[in-house]
């Protein structure tokens, strides 16, 4: 793979709010960028093409798959929600990518997995890589299946991953937890740039955070992919901490997924 441009990227989920940012971010890098979502998109630019894929459609990923050089996987449902929606789009779904690299000889996916996979740590308690997956609901289970799954195509089929443990990627910290575990947009552009442009990438498990004062998580295992994030939660401190913090006794104020860790049980009568 050239350090410098990919001939045919595919980048899944990019209408949503993160597919987004990369279509721009990461169009520089590529001569085609392919682009897909369920939802709608944009009208293709210059050097782009659009393609609405549902995931969960394995002659449609497979279709969807041919021709690329590397994906950064981003598609599927990206909150807490009933499992049978998730498997839809997280289980069935990223399976059906994998099996496409497989079957048309892609060598390099960047898979957007997220800090729930970890969610049911306790806060201030600080992990790396190799700690217990601790998934905090229905998502994070996905996001863990799908942390497994590459490992296995890596270990049988030698197709390359970088598993991005995402923190929360917005404009700006909405609180305090966010505060330690926020990841600026042009932080995630660069980690994913390194991703697919490493050297030698492996099965990485990578966190998605900036240089924020305080961290959870340590990246010491990604040392190779010589992400050095530029941005810091900091500037916004001042903004977050004058609203009152969680009560104790609340789970979202023990673990470090947050919310997440209280969200459901799904039932309907």
């Amino acid at each position: 793979m050239s350090e410098q441009r990919i001939q045919r990227l595919l980048l899944t989920g990019a209408a949503g709010a993160l597919g987004k940012v990369l279509r721009e971010s990461l169009r520089p890098g590529t001569a085609t960028l392919r682009l897909s979502d369920v939802a709608p998109m944009a009208p293709a630019g210059p050097g782009e093409e659009v393609v609405c894929c549902d995931l969960a459609v394995k002659t449609a990923v497979d279709e969807l798959v041919r021709g690329c050089d590397a994906i950064v996987h981003l598609g599927g449902v990206s909150v807490e929600r009933p499992f049978e929606e998730i498997l839809e789009a997280n289980i069935k779904g990223v399976f059906h990518i994998y099996e496409g690299a497989r079957r048309h000889g892609v060598r390099r996916i960047v898979f957007a997995s997220s800090n729930h996979v970890i969610g049911f740590h306790r806060q201030g308690e600080v992990i790396d890589a190799d700690c217990v997956k601790r998934p905090d609901g229905y998502y994070g289970l996905s996001k863990s299946y799908g942390e497994d799954l590459s490992r296995f195509y890596f270990d049988r089929y030698g197709i390359e991953t970088a598993c991005v443990r995402i923190g929360s990627s917005f404009p700006e910290p909405k609180d305090r937890r966010m505060l330690i575990t926020w990841l600026s947009y042009r932080d995630l552009t660069s980690l994913v740039r390194c991703c697919l442009f490493a050297p030698a990438l492996g099965h990485t498990i990578v966190y998605g955070m900036s240089a924020n004062r305080d961290a959870w998580w340590d990246n010491r295992a990604a040392a190779h992919l010589g992400f050095v994030p530029q941005d810091s939660s900091e500037p916004f401190r001042a903004k977050v901490e004058p609203f009152p913090p969680l009560d104790p006794s609340d789970p979202a104020s023990r673990f470090q997924g947050g919310g997440f860790v209280k969200a459901g049980p799904f039932e309907t009568s």
